[in-house]
């Protein structure tokens, strides 16, 4: 049994940690890397808005609110003219104006007729041919979570169906058109939301210059937008008529 005894008192000598030099290496190295870990995630944890300084915290909670705002009287003004078309309230040539104010917005919005208004133009250059379909579709993206209205890369007028690529020259393609750099983007809406969105960390503009591109983002009062889109021919989906409300 003592023999016994010895034995295991031996194996548990020989399994115990010793204090060599390799094992205070390998200690070290661990707390570096936790400690790389831990300032990761906190780097990861500050991008964004917490980025931001406060005036241009302040300026983008302005822009908010004030697009809540406009959201909320144009819904109000939608229901007073849904509610008099209903009730027979509104005469024929308001009912028509009513039609025509709702045909030229779905015309924009399907880009079948030019556009201007305020907006911004965006101009990407790629001197490192490092610009991807992807970056474009991103930046299209945040536009439209900036609240743009109507968009055009390059020659290409952008609405609900457009869909990016690339070829296989490694072109960038829009609805299977070829843009090439400078690529060019003009987008209608608020200038100052739809610009600072573009400029936030993490937004277009770093991801561009991260890439060896020079982005530039210019505000203006009009921007033209003139490509127009040529919508397709349903094949399948036929309109179904509206039931007319009784009195």
């Amino acid at each position: 049994m003592s023999g016994g005894a010895t034995g295991w008192r031996r194996l548990v000598r020989m399994g115990a940690p010793r204090a060599t030099k390799a094992n205070a290496l390998a200690t070290v190295l661990a707390l570096l890397l936790g400690f790389a870990i831990v300032t990761q995630v906190r780097q990861t944890r500050s991008e964004g808005l917490d980025a931001l300084r406060q005036t241009e915290l302040v300026g983008l909670l302005d822009d908010v609110s004030q697009r809540s705002d406009r959201l909320d009287k144009d819904a109000a003004q939608l229901r007073r003219t849904r509610d008099e078309l209903v009730s027979g309230g509104a005469s024929d040539r308001e009912a028509r104006k009513a039609a025509r104010e709702r045909l030229s917005s779905l015309e924009v919005l399907a880009g079948t007729v030019p556009a201007k208004g305020p907006g911004i133009t965006i101009t990407i250059g790629d001197p490192r041919h490092e610009i991807t379909d992807s970056v474009l579709l991103d930046a299209l993206q945040e536009l439209r979570d900036a609240g743009a209205e109507a968009v055009q890369i390059g020659p290409v007028r952008v609405v609900a169906s457009t869909y990016f690529g690339t070829a296989q020259d490694g072109t960038v393609q829009v609805d299977g058109v070829g843009v090439r750099p400078p690529y060019r983007i003009l987008a209608i809406g608020d200038p100052h939301t739809m610009a600072a969105a573009m400029a936030i960390p993490g937004g277009l503009a770093e991801n561009v210059r991260q890439l060896g591109g020079h982005p530039t983002i210019t505000q203006s009062q009009t921007v033209h937008i003139d490509a127009l889109h040529s919508p397709p021919a349903h094949r399948y989906a036929q309109p179904v008529p509206t039931a007319t409300p009784t009195q």
